[in-house]
């Protein structure tokens, strides 16, 4: 048994926590956690967390008719209550991180469009250089320096004397990219479909606000992005899943040492290849382009845009879709590694394809099985024989609907011993060691 701790638990997972305190033999700590009929979050803890250490888990999930921004919302405000009432210290033990996996949503920065050239002949005229933004129209310029110096003049002048981010076509300047008084020369800007010009930054936004809330720590297993340990000015403790990936493969899979492990992307090369290499198994990748289609030529006139190696490739029998794979898995087992499944649609086109390349039996190891949207139909569907996930959130629903074709392992083992020797103030480097 722990002394001196306590164990609080959100409304997101209430099964890993009671399994959590059940290892480390500590009943969990009785609050109240409800909504008020407005939809505010109402926190009320009934045990003295006076000087003790507090352990708070809540997984980044918002499934099952739940909400994570709810649950994101519930568990700073039980930081900021464990603070309140004297904590000694309080650490937010987070599974699956909430928003870690923002910045791999496609938002594509295609840019401004570009413009018409005369001729053919003037592409090597063609410039589109930024320059700062000058008032608009009816707005006085601002006064120069004293001594005389025209900064304005001699910053946008350059050394043929045609103004830097104006757009000549043979010597003659007709534009700037800020020329209100000629507005008419200038293309109409129209947005293409993915244009993102500005994306906000979630995890940064959440790793302030857990800071500020008053988490003095944070314990979380398989980061999506691991620089989001960056964001935090107080220590991040990033578990792996690879163990039990590991010894699962050891237990449940026939002749493992004949199977292949395979990638579904290129961000996840590293996390596969550590698994390939501390077992000795063959190891093959299925790159992902994720260019969108060309338009038609006819929308392209500019000859700097369209070239002829812009043009889609042919799609042979060893691409599927945007989809190539790179290795041979003809009559072998394989094994597809990565850390969260979403809506399912990389992993299941990734099956579909190590099928057609000949794949016999096809498991997916997989740390986060959040399965959102209709990712639950679009398994039951895919070439997948069998799709392993963790218990960093809830699967009873997800188990229900996929039947034998779900294993579930369980990591409550794992953050119980992070948590006795947080508390204790020992070393977990050893829950870090998947070799």
């Amino acid at each position: 048994m722990v002394r001196n701790i306590v164990v609080l638990g959100g409304n997101s997972h209430p099964e890993l926590t009671k399994s959590v305190c059940e290892i480390l033999g500590i009943p969990p700590c009785n609050r109240i956690l409800t909504k008020f009929s407005s939809g505010e979050s109402r926190c009320e803890i009934q045990d003295s967390v006076r000087g003790k250490d507090v352990y708070i888990i809540q997984t980044g999930f918002g499934g099952n008719g739940s909400r994570l921004n709810d649950h994101f919302m519930d568990l700073c405000i039980m930081i900021s209550a464990c603070k309140t009432g004297s904590a000694r210290r309080v650490t937010a033990v987070l599974p699956l991180f909430p928003y870690s996996r923002q910045p791999d949503l496609p938002y594509k920065k295609t840019g401004a469009p570009l413009y018409k050239a005369q001729s053919e002949s003037d592409k090597k005229n063609y410039t589109f250089d930024s320059v700062p933004v000058t008032p608009g129209p009816g707005t006085a310029q601002s006064t120069g320096l004293s001594n005389g110096a025209d900064l304005l003049k001699s910053a946008l002048t350059n050394g043929n004397g045609h103004a830097n981010g104006d757009a000549y076509f043979g010597g003659q300047s007709i534009y700037t990219t800020h020329d209100y008084e000629n507005a008419s020369h200038v293309g109409a800007f129209q947005a293409k479909p993915g244009y993102k010009q500005w994306v906000a930054q979630a995890g940064t936004l959440v790793a302030n606000l857990l800071t500020c809330a008053g988490a003095d720590h944070v314990i979380t297993m398989d980061l999506h992005d691991p620089q989001v340990q960056g964001f935090f000015d107080v220590p991040v403790d990033n578990l792996y899943g690879r163990p039990l990936l590991k010894r699962y493969i050891q237990t449940h899979i026939p002749n493992y040492k004949d199977a292949v492990i395979i990638s579904p992307d290129a961000g996840g090369a590293k996390r596969a290849t550590a698994i390939a290499d501390s077992m000795g198994i063959d190891f093959a990748l299925i790159h992902k382009v994720r260019s969108p289609p060309l338009a038609p030529i006819q929308a392209y006139q500019h000859p700097l845009f369209f070239t002829q190696e812009r043009r889609p490739t042919k799609i042979t029998d060893r691409q599927n879709a945007s989809m190539m794979l790179v290795g041979n898995v003809t009559g072998r087992v394989c094994i597809l590694i990565d850390d969260l499944v979403d809506t399912g649609n990389t992993i299941t086109r990734a099956a579909k394809l190590l099928k057609k390349e000949g794949a016999t039996t096809i498991y997916a190891l997989i740390t986060h099985g959040v399965f959102s949207g209709d990712a639950i139909n679009r398994i039951k569907a895919s070439a997948i024989d069998k799709i392993v996930v963790t218990n960093s959130v809830p699967q009873d629903e997800h188990k229900d609907l996929l039947g034998n074709k779900l294993d579930v392992l369980d990591i409550s083992h794992i953050f119980a011993e992070a948590i006795r020797r947080v508390h204790h103030g020992e070393s977990i480097s050893v829950l870090f060691n998947h070799d």
